[in-house]
């Protein structure tokens, strides 16, 4: 259905008093584009939940959801081991360039395959006891940790909006840092984990505290860092390679970090597995059987914003 279709479809109450909508992932539902303002005051009293068989949320105003008494809930929890696993893999190719030589190989150029095997052991090393800082400590960022930690010898920094409990900071050594530009200038490798809020987490001032010969991974959203900053960084050698399983203005990817061979690239499928979207589906519907059944989402992320209006009453 068409997104003007369905708006007036809401506008004539063909669906009644509906109280609650499952968005399924999008190749098995289709989208009505982003849910802003335009459809979400369409939306009846009754509707008091809207699930989503997928992670990110930046499609949707969750605060105006929240304005009308609507949680909102992601499926993120369904993706973590993929997410994560991609994430290993990413931060891998920063330290030992499989980019580069993937390419080389791929080119069937004699001199492009020479080159990167006889050039590649120069340049790159391990990651066994460099540091690895993480921006967003929550469940992906907190399973980075720890595959990095026991599988690749890594020493882990976070950074997010509250510090994490300490029992659960020792269970990965984690050190916590609370302003990210004290992170940044330690940090030998950095992931990208944390939710898109509706601002850059590195904007162009940022990358002047990342620490020289550095790296930068991100399985969270393109639109989290500054992008022509980071092409910049990339090409003065202030960052020494990038993993990027996202995007900035994706499907549509930057030329200049396309064509870097110290830059590792995905099309947004870090998530993506039959695991991955077998999960989303059930914890979509698994939330609104939750909320009519025991009174509580499972996965709800805009539940701040609903104690706010709350507390206006």
């Amino acid at each position: 259905m068409p997104r003007e279709e369905f708006k007036q479809a809401l506008k004539n109450k063909e669906f009644g008093d509906f109280v609650a909508m499952y968005r399924p992932f999008w190749n098995t539902g289709g989208e009505m584009g982003n849910w802003d303002e335009e459809l979400i005051s369409l939306l009846p009293p009754s509707c008091k939940i809207f699930t989503s068989a997928g992670a990110g949320f930046d499609w949707v105003d969750t605060k105006r959801l929240a304005r009308s008494g609507i949680i909102y809930c992601n499926a993120a929890a369904a993706c973590t081991e993929s997410v994560a696993d991609a994430a290993i893999w990413l931060i891998l190719s920063t330290y030992r360039l499989f980019s580069w030589s993937s390419q080389a190989a791929r080119s069937l150029s004699v001199s492009a395959f020479k080159d990167a095997n006889r050039n590649i052991a120069a340049t790159t090393s391990n990651p066994r006891n460099s540091i690895l800082g993480i921006i967003g400590l929550g469940k992906i960022g907190y399973l980075v940790a720890q595959k990095a930690k026991a599988a690749l010898g890594m020493k882990i920094v976070y950074n997010d909006i509250r510090r994490i409990p300490e029992d659960i900071e020792k269970t990965v050594d984690a050190t916590f840092y609370p302003k990210l530009e004290d992170l940044l200038a330690v940090a030998d490798c950095t992931v990208v984990a944390t939710p898109f809020g509706g601002e850059k987490v590195l904007s162009a001032a940022s990358f002047q505290y990342f620490k020289p010969g550095s790296r930068i991974v991100n399985v969270a959203r393109g639109k989290l860092i500054d992008e022509p900053a980071l092409v910049e960084a990339l090409e003065s050698g202030r960052l020494f390679a990038a993993g990027l399983d996202v995007h900035y203005d994706e499907p549509v990817v930057n030329q200049k970090l396309a064509k870097m061979r110290n830059v590792e690239m995905l099309s947004h499928t870090a998530g993506a597995s039959v695991d991955s979207h077998v999960g989303f589906e059930r914890l979509g519907i698994e939330n609104i059987l939750s909320f009519f059944e025991m009174g509580k989402a499972l996965t709800p992320v805009n539940m701040h914003w609903m104690e706010n209006n709350a507390s206006k009453l």
